[in-house]
């Protein structure tokens, strides 16, 4: 089995490249193509790579290269883990919006649009390039915005399902509260990319019992601490949203703290420094615990889980991915794409049933999937109109001041990558 990596000069990779390592049994990968146009860093982690590999008794070979065409072909899955811009990109989208009151944010807001903007162009040349050389191969897309992305290569043709890391984050820390192995812990996760809940926190399985109400009876506190939303809004709410609900639910208590200390892109870059130069060293043979705060904690987990179910013959495996709705929120076109649990296999992933949502959930949700229908346009089609529409729509922006603002700033900081612009 080959897989191919594009961003495979991330200091994200070695946190995967220990997943392939350590589930070899679940994902028996014979070659493991990382590609980057950024050479420096590539060979530093394919090193890196290969050590680890060989640490963990590996039998599979991991290659470098910076020719997409020639690491992709004849690849079977292909992940995608790019970041256009760089973490120069991603510090012009935390810092700009601030300037309007807006919260700063690579994912959530216009700092989201703007990254989507960049994005989704590149995406869908490179999934072109994989039609070309590897038309069985499925695409793992971990570049954010996830769903905005994933939407766009759906709607391509292309066999593609969105990956992200807060649903296998938030069993894992569940577990642990509840002296429970992950496999034993199961999620109503439901929403979107990025704007997702738990409904339940089941044992076992989609059927068993529901553990939501002791866990919050008995570690309300702890999770609602990871979150860093007060206790009450849990108890009120009676589910857990993603740290991401931060943004909407205290809007601007994240805007007046992100207006006193540094921007999270500065603070990576700093991580990135450190990171790269233990990458460098040849007796380093495992990935350094100083990873574990880059984020992303789990990804290589999920993404071998993924992997193993779309390319093995196990069975279906049941995950938290994005698809298509294809009406599994009713309130939802087929073709948004949400985050939710779906039973996947070779033909790629169907939604589990979700129960009615609250008007307090799905009010919220359709109204972001109106906001991702508008930015996907923009993102295909360009233009200081789109852009500006998108802005409107989002319920973190929805004054016409404010977008217009937001609309110049996005444009001048995003030119170099936006040849409309």
């Amino acid at each position: 089995m080959k897989l191919a990596v594009v961003g495979g000069g991330s200091t994200y990779t070695p946190e995967l490249i220990d997943g392939f390592a350590r589930l070899r049994d679940t994902l028996p990968v014979g070659e493991l193509v990382l590609i980057d146009p950024a050479t420096e860093r590539l060979e530093l982690i394919g090193g890196l790579a290969r050590r680890i590999f060989a640490r963990q008794g590996h039998p599979g070979r991991v290659t470098t290269t910076t020719d997409l065409d020639a690491g992709i072909d004849g690849a079977d899955a292909v992940l995608l883990q790019l970041r256009v811009g760089g973490q120069a990109a991603r510090l012009q989208d935390e810092t700009w919006p601030l300037e309007c009151g807006c919260v700063g944010q690579e994912t959530t807001g216009a700092g989201g649009l703007a990254k989507a903007l960049r994005t989704v162009p590149v995406v869908l040349d490179i999934a072109e390039r994989v039609r070309r050389t590897s038309p069985d191969a499925w695409i793992i897309d971990f570049t954010n915005p996830v769903g905005i992305v994933t939407r766009a290569l759906l709607q391509a043709g292309h066999k593609a399902v969105g990956l992200c890391n807060v649903a296998i984050g938030l069993q894992r820390k569940f577990a642990a509260l509840l002296d429970l192995a992950p496999a034993d812990i199961h999620l109503d996760h439901v929403g979107l990319n990025h704007l997702t809940w738990e409904l339940g926190v089941r044992r076992g399985g989609p059927d068993g019992e529901d553990l939501l109400g002791a866990l919050l009876a008995t570690h309300g506190e702890a999770v609602a601490g990871d979150l860093r939303l007060p206790r009450a809004v849990l108890d009120r709410l009676g589910v857990v949203p993603s740290y991401y609900l931060r943004y909407f639910y205290a809007h601007d208590e994240v805007v007046r703290e992100l207006g006193t200390k540094p921007s999270r892109a500065a603070e990576v870059a700093a991580m990135e420094r450190e990171l790269l130069a233990l990458y460098g060293d040849p007796a380093l043979d495992e990935k350094p615990a100083l990873l574990a705060k880059r984020g992303g904690a789990f990804y290589s987990e999920a993404a071998v889980d993924l992997a193993s179910s779309l390319l093995g013959d196990g069975g279906p495996a049941v995950q938290v991915v994005n698809t298509y709705n294809n009406g599994t929120l009713p309130f939802l076109p087929d073709d948004a794409v949400i985050e939710v649990q779906a039973r996947v296999d070779g033909s790629g992933p169907v939604p589990l049933a979700v129960p009615r949502l609250d008007p307090l959930f799905s009010g919220l949700i359709a109204h972001v999937s109106a906001y991702e229908d508008l930015a996907l346009d923009a993102a295909l089609r360009g233009g200081r109109e789109r852009v500006f529409k998108a802005l409107l729509a989002h319920p973190l922006i929805g004054q016409f001041d404010l977008a217009e603002g937001l609309t110049d700033r996005l444009l001048a900081h995003n030119k170099e990558h936006l040849p409309w612009a």
